[in-house]
């Protein structure tokens, strides 16, 4: 199991046999580089922990710890967590702060504790064996090493991911193996498994004027970034000229003694080439910056994608991700990234698109009958970054129920398109297909906190943290989401609405906050999003890979209507339609299966991944 990891953590690791419990780790070296290894134990040496992540508050633990009486060995991070466990029992991960995964042997209770951060950043995964014993690791690539692990496909996992390009909650699309839900801790004894939530996130109402919001949002955002500055290794940031990294490189900028090293991804297709905004800002802070141009090569970044991805994941954004980090790695062993940015500020243009789709769905008949003269333009069908495009999105979506409207505006695979897709034996194992707004369940809070609050728990962890945590380990890099920190997340969703939404601009607070930090283009820019183009691969590049693998593959599977699979291909290289989006989906799953599901993966597959 741990020498499929070693890419998570190339510098150390090991196996500790105690007794009914055995512990492996892999260390990727950035705190305490020669006191530091794992295990940590306590005195008695009866508390034993391993641990991936970082926390930023160990400097103050070791003092509260030392004043108690305890013996904190080394300088960093980990050595406090036993004893941070002694003093709090299975809610000790209340009193840490960071991004981690924890497995913890009380060996006096004969009991097993695991424990992840309050947001995901860091993923556990966990599966009950046939022996009766539980098995648990970051990745799913380590419980594919044990015997009596079944590699099938979970149906309603499946109807989950077509829907919404993602596994939603504890499920991962392997029956039987769950994750441990961000905030939450397990604890294995007396041969029970018990799950507990020990944080949710949820608003802190203040009567504040507005530049007391937005002071406390300069002061909140700051400490974070500063917080996230302490590391024994060379350390740089990501940076795509968005407002979000710009904030995190400037207030970087600021901190630190020498200059930032930044980097950037570039491509020749402008609408996703991000060199210019970040240049921008990397020239207003006099950063050390490199601009990575790569020429990929689709077909390849398909199969090493492969490699990287032991779970279904449709976000096409893990590519420039990979390329970006595995070029940063060749300078740093940390960097910051503006992740976190849109659910902490409410910066997603969705939010502001649900409020007028729900103005114009006053007027009975006209988002539906608007809705198809905009899918009659070309661009209506064929450019998802189009205005025609988009619009005839928010018509749809205005035209649906209003507790379906929010599912509307993310779902990959509409239920009607899947019901066309599956084959009488994938239909009867799932039943009628789910909308994305069943899947997601409903918003727990009214307004823009109630959406912030449904990404945070759905899309967020599941989507997006997978996606950076998969691309950056990789190749080795760990990554810091300064606005990912909980108290920044707990603050933003506690603005009023009208520091979060002005018209269709998100991020209201954020842009106020810092508009005398950043250059005023880099406040005024709208958001792009980190993506590939897809729509053109797939009529070029990709097109007889998934021909071949996707149209003369689904007989094999029994669970794809072959018909309908050559009819989204046929419309979208014919320019009928983008179906670009859709068909990665099925690509990445089809690749997915074949090199996770179908057969036991090499040693030399993995070690390609590092």
């Amino acid at each position: 199991m741990v020498a499929t990891l070693v890419h998570r953590g190339p510098d150390a690791g090991g196996v500790t046999e105690l007794g009914r419990c055995v512990l492996g780790h892999r260390r990727l070296k950035v705190l305490d580089l020669e006191t530091g290894d794992q295990p940590a134990t306590n005195e008695a040496g009866d508390v034993v922990v391993v641990f991936n992540g970082e926390l930023y508050d160990f400097a103050g633990l070791r003092d509260d710890l030392s004043s108690r009486g305890h013996r904190v060995p080394g300088t960093g991070d980990t050595a406090v967590l036993p004893h941070v466990y002694e003093e709090q029992g299975p809610e000790f991960p209340t009193a840490l702060a960071g991004m981690f995964a924890v497995a913890l042997w009380d060996a006096s209770r004969d009991r097993l504790v695991l424990a992840r951060d309050r947001v995901g950043k860091k993923p556990l995964h966990y599966v009950v064996l046939p022996d009766g014993g539980l098995a648990f690791a970051s990745e799913l690539k380590a419980l594919f090493t044990l015997p009596g692990i079944e590699r099938e496909l979970d149906p309603a996992a499946l109807d989950a991911y077509l829907a919404l390009g993602y596994v939603p909650g504890e499920e991962v699309g392997v029956a039987g193996i769950r994750r441990l839900l961000p905030g939450h801790v397990l604890v294995w004894e007396d041969g029970a498994l018990s799950t507990n939530r020990y944080w949710e996130l949820t608003p802190r109402h203040r009567d504040l004027a507005d530049e007391e919001w937005l002071e406390l949002v300069r002061s909140t955002v700051r400490a974070a970034v500063r917080k996230r500055l302490v590391s024994d290794v060379p350390l740089g940031a990501l940076l795509s000229g968005g407002i979000d990294s710009s904030v995190v490189v400037g207030l970087m900028a600021q901190e630190s003694p020498e200059p930032v090293r930044t980097f950037t991804v570039g491509v020749a297709d402008e609408r996703y080439d991000e060199r210019a905004p970040a240049r921008l800002v990397a020239e207003a802070f006099g950063t050390v910056h490199e601009e990575i141009v790569v020429e990929p090569d689709p077909v390849e970044l398909v199969a090493r994608l492969a490699t990287v991805l032991d779970e279904p994941l449709g976000d096409e954004a893990i590519l420039p991700t990979l390329l970006v980090s595995e070029a940063a790695r060749r300078h740093v062993t940390v960097a910051l990234v503006g992740d976190g940015g849109d659910e902490s500020f409410a910066g997603y243009e969705r939010y502001a698109a649900l409020g007028l789709a729900d103005t114009i769905s006053r007027a009975p008949l006209l988002p539906a009958t608007a809705g198809r003269i905009l899918r009659a333009l070309p661009s209506g069908r064929r450019e998802p970054r189009s205005t025609p495009y988009r619009a005839a999105r928010l018509l749809e979506a205005a035209s649906a129920p209003p507790s379906e409207r929010y599912g509307r505006l993310v779902e990959v695979f509409p239920p009607s398109l899947r019901a066309e897709l599956y084959a009488s034996e994938l239909t009867a194992a799932t039943g009628a297909p789910r909308s994305a707004s069943a899947l997601l369940g409903p918003a727990l809070l009214p307004g823009t906190a109630g959406l912030q609050a449904l990404d945070a728990r759905t899309y967020l962890p599941d989507d997006l943290l997978v996606k950076a945590d998969r691309a950056s380990m990789a190749v080795s890099l760990e990554l810091r989401s300064p606005l990912l920190d909980h108290e920044v997340l707990e603050l933003g969703i506690s603005l009023p609405d009208r520091l979060k939404i002005d018209g269709r601009r998100g991020k209201v607070a954020l842009r106020r906050a810092f508009a005398d930090l950043l250059p005023r283009e880099t406040i005024a820019r709208g958001k792009t999003g980190f993506g590939v183009p897809l729509g053109a691969w797939f009529r070029g590049p990709l097109r007889e890979l998934a021909s071949d693998l996707l149209v003369a593959g689904a007989p094999a599977r029994g669970r794809f209507r072959a018909d309908v699979v050559r009819r989204l291909l046929d419309e979208h290289t014919s320019g009928r339609r983008d179906h670009g989006h859709r068909l990665w989906c099925l690509l990445v799953l089809e690749l997915w299966e074949r090199t996770w599901l179908d057969r036991a993966p090499s040693t030399g597959l993995v070690a390609a991944s590092a």
